[in-house]
């Protein structure tokens, strides 16, 4: 990394790529001169949350996006909110940064004073989570494919966005019939239908199903009330175990008819026009901290990290430009930097921890050095315009979730588990190999390939076959957790005093991808407290180099594929399938 046999590793000087910001002022000035330029705002982005904004400058000769902003319009404050407070206080306050990533945020938060305190929960304990993050990934990933972003490619969108489309996909024949039942892409489009939608009304069901689950095992889902540093607060029996078991049979069925819906769906477009290949292209740049402990193996401690992560049922790990450039999480961690330029927030000063626990270098804008200081202000396209900071791993923007996830695990070949097998190499056919256990449908195997390109469509397919990953690893842990139990097993905690000087971190994921949690205590206080979400990774903004964030990229690299004459008939629907397609 930059650190190496570099004088000032952190400088911005040398990194500044003028070019870039010189780049984007020649084409705003000429965007104001030109007839065809309009502006495209979508406020709410998603059908999910208000927070996100889109602002897109598009040319509607040329068909082109020429710049763009995705705006966070909300201040959560919960690094503030955290402060000067009991330690003890994080996990609760941590979980309501994200309803559906609840869970995860809560186990990152336990994991980050793990950490700080010393200590590491008994294996029926960190059994528990593991099954509880897979039943909240499930859940996630079932309610973004069929409610959230499903629909943009249902019956009622695609006939009024693309009819010569909707035309094609009524006579191409399914080639998923035998497991989805639909026999041709139209029907597939037509169960996507909001609220009438037999994909669509089932995927509301499922996702109950695996909220049950998370439930059963965190206590209370959302926001569970059962973690805690060194453990979780439940009854871990085999009555409970056996109320989630048929609850995983019915989930790993499901997850066979998932895969074969989204692979019509993305087959379909790409073979209609070649060009929904580049809707939501990125390069491939990829991080992941990845989750699922291996309960005789977690311990904690930052200097053990490399191995106890590697050691996960995802593989911790970072892609550069293609490449896989490492899989410690000690190196993740490190190369962690946070811009303000264009945010809502005030630069910070100072560089209390010079180096993190190994003696490795870290940057002044490293999250355990930086210091939340909101500035409010009206948005503003050349400044600042959103309340997420631009994080960056070695400078570079990064891109998290499912497809982050399969991708790393894959080339890395890493992975042990009985349902889920690495293939190929990293730089040739590299995919994984998921087996699908028989229980009332047949068992199933199903092969995801390494892409050749990330794309809306491939982050969607990604996600469907994830399904299929999370709803065997929770089958894993939920045998682990009966085996613990024959052993004789229970301990569910571990005794902790607080110290008063110490610093954690928690490396956890939620369905829409990594997260970090920074904590330093003080005074037996929390002195700091730094969280980075996936979607503070991706729905960044410029950084201090000019280089937009994923979801900007994403829809900067998009072309313009919907039916339509004048810009006022434009809905953006290719804008939204890119920036949707990441869970945002």
């Amino acid at each position: 990394m930059r650190a190496v046999g570099v004088a000032d590793p952190f400088g911005l000087e040398k990194m500044v790529r003028p070019q870039l910001t010189n780049e984007r002022e020649r084409i705003l000035k000429e965007a104001e001169a030109n007839p065809h330029v309009y502006r495209l705002e979508v406020d709410p982005l998603t059908r999910a949350t208000e927070r996100l904004s889109l602002g897109a400058l598009i040319d509607f000769a040329a068909r082109k996006v020429i710049d763009v902003r995705v705006e966070n319009t909300s201040f959560r404050g919960s690094e503030l909110l955290l402060k000067n407070r009991a330690p003890s206080d994080a996990v609760a306050l941590a979980s309501r940064v994200s309803g559906q990533g609840s869970g995860a945020n809560s186990i990152a938060a336990a994991q980050a004073l793990e950490m700080a305190y010393g200590i590491a929960p008994p294996p029926l304990a960190t059994i528990v989570r593991s099954l509880g993050a897979a039943a909240e990934l499930l859940a996630s990933h079932v309610r973004h494919l069929f409610l959230v972003a499903g629909p943009d490619y249902s019956e009622e969108v695609v006939a009024k966005t693309n009819p010569s489309l909707w035309i094609v996909a009524q006579q191409t024949a399914a080639a998923g019939t035998a497991f989805h039942g639909l026999r041709t892409i139209g029907e597939i489009m037509t169960e996507l239908n909001v609220f009438t939608g037999q994909l669509y009304r089932e995927a509301i069901q499922l996702t109950r199903t695996a909220c049950e689950v998370a439930s059963l095992v965190f206590g209370k889902y959302p926001h569970p009330s059962s973690i805690f540093p060194g453990g979780v607060g439940i009854e871990a029996n085999r009555a409970t175990f056996q109320s989630v078991l048929g609850r995983i049979n019915q989930l790993v069925d499901y997850a066979k008819k998932v895969v074969a819906v989204w692979d019509d769906l993305v087959e379909f477009f790409y073979a209609a026009d070649p060009r929904y290949r580049h809707v939501g292209e990125t390069q491939s740049n990829f991080i992941s901290t990845g989750l699922w402990d291996d309960p005789t193996g977690y311990n904690a401690r930052f200097d053990k990290c490399n191995d106890w992560g590697e050691r996960r049922m995802a593989t911790p790990g970072v892609i550069v430009k293609g490449k896989l450039r490492t899989t410690k999480l000690a190196e993740i961690s490190a190369g962690i930097e946070e811009f303000a330029d264009h945010s809502f927030y005030s630069a910070w000063n100072g560089h209390p921890l010079k180096v993190d626990p190994l003696g490795v270098p870290l940057s002044p804008l490293h999250p355990w050095n930086k210091l939340t200081i909101p500035v409010p202000a009206a948005s503003d396209w050349q400044n600042a315009y959103t309340w997420n900071t631009a994080p960056r791993w070695d400078r570079e923007p990064m891109e998290s979730g499912a497809l982050a996830r399969q991708w790393i695990t894959a080339i890395s070949g890493k992975l042990k588990n009985e349902f889920i097998h690495t293939t190929g190499s990293a730089g040739k056919d590299a995919g994984l190999e998921i087996d699908l256990p028989k229980f009332q449908l047949p068992a199933t195997k199903v092969i995801w390939q390494v892409p050749e390109r990330a794309n809306a469509f491939e982050r969607n397919r990604a996600r469907a076959y994830h399904i299929s990953y999370c709803s065997v690893v929770a089958l894993t842990y939920l045998l682990k957790a009966f085996d613990a139990l024959q052993r004789g097993e229970t301990a569910m905690s571990t005794r902790f005093r607080v110290p008063q000087e110490a610093i954690g971190a928690g490396f956890w994921e939620d369905a829409q991808g990594a997260l970090m949690h920074y904590v330093m205590i003080a005074n037996g206080q929390i002195a700091n407290y730094q969280i980075i979400t996936a979607s503070g990774w991706m729905s960044s903004p410029q950084d201090s180099f000019g280089v937009p964030g994923p979801y900007e990229k994403a829809i900067l690299s998009t072309p313009l594929l919907e039916d339509f004459g004048q810009p006022e008939e434009c809905t953006g629907i290719d804008l939204l399938r890119a920036v949707r397609s990441f869970d945002p």
